[in-house]
């Protein structure tokens, strides 16, 4: 069983906090950064991309990374999740929906559905199969056409609906006027970040793209809807490491943990930021460039 040092623990961390919320895939640089570094490193995904994956002291360390990611989201929107679960509520006692809040909180709701199943049903065989170098660097390649296409395919949406001149900071539709079928689809996207190396945060926003939402909104939707699916998938594992995968490693965990949670908290503060201007393009050339150098790397 491969040991799990301070500096792997602090390193996969810090990247794990970044990328979750970057969209650039965070399961596949948790694969495709230790490949690419070797020795330790590379054997620490050895076992996580095998059948015996549940024993693997990795993919227990990752579990308490996402969990402390899912913390860091919650912290960040903790008025809009207050907002959120007490407009839910309402809407339940009442059976109305009568305010943008209350429309959102439904809207999460029924966005969650499909990536909640998929996840449940999926995803230890998705990552058995998948979570290997080879893989994940198709699968980030693929990820960088997915995000350029987007954002071609908003700026193409919003040229023929004639709207006013199709720039980077153009107004889209409000967030809460999405249709529940919308919203549906929007989280059927989010099943393919079961995929290493497909962004889950990025695959969310181009959804939003392309049903007419800004930057700054679709960003923010993708937050909000990344939250319950990681801390679910998190918690529904944290088992695992009061198991045999977590002996031994219960120091790294908690400082890993520590910084994949102060690393999120600083990666999304910057991106809300970020795409009130800006788009996904850089990360989209990104993901192309390391997408294809992987892909020389481990063909």
């Amino acid at each position: 069983m491969t040991d799990l040092s301070y500096l792997q623990a602090v390193v996969i961390g810090a990247l794990q906090g970044v990328t979750e919320l970057f969209p650039v895939s965070s399961l596949g640089h948790s694969i495709l950064v230790p490949a690419w570094i070797g020795g330790s490193w590379g054997q620490l995904v050895t076992q996580s991309g095998s059948g015996d994956s549940g024993s693997s002291p990795y993919l227990a360390f990752i579990v308490a990374l996402h969990v402390a990611t899912a913390v860091a989201l919650l912290v960040f929107f903790a008025r809009t999740w207050v907002e959120v679960i007490g407009a839910f509520f309402t809407v339940l006692r009442t059976r109305r929906v009568e305010t943008s809040t209350q429309r959102l909180a439904l809207l999460i709701v029924v966005a969650t559905v499909p990536v909640g199943i998929t996840g449940l049903a999926l995803e230890h065989t998705l990552r058995t199969l998948f979570a290997k170098p080879l893989a994940a660097a198709i699968f980030l390649t693929v990820n960088g056409v997915v995000l350029l296409a987007g954002e071609r395919l908003r700026l193409r949406s919003v040229a023929l609906a004639d709207v006013r001149t199709a720039t980077d900071d153009e107004a889209g539709r409000p967030l809460d006027s999405l249709a529940y079928r919308e919203a549906a689809l929007i989280g059927v996207f989010q099943t393919f970040a079961l995929l290493a190396g497909i962004s889950r945060s990025g695959i969310a926003m181009v959804g939003g793209l392309l049903r007419g939402l800004d930057h700054e909104d679709a960003a923010r939707f993708s937050f909000l809807l990344a939250t319950p699916v990681i801390l679910a998938a998190g918690v529904l594992k944290l088992p695992s490491l009061f198991g045999p995968a977590g002996q031994g490693i219960g120091g790294q965990v908690v400082v890993g943990a520590l910084v994949a949670g102060v690393a999120a908290y600083g990666a999304v503060r910057f991106l809300t930021r970020y795409f009130t201007t800006r788009t996904l393009t850089p990360f989209a050339v990104y993901c192309l460039v390391a997408g294809v150098a992987s892909i020389v790397r481990f063909a």
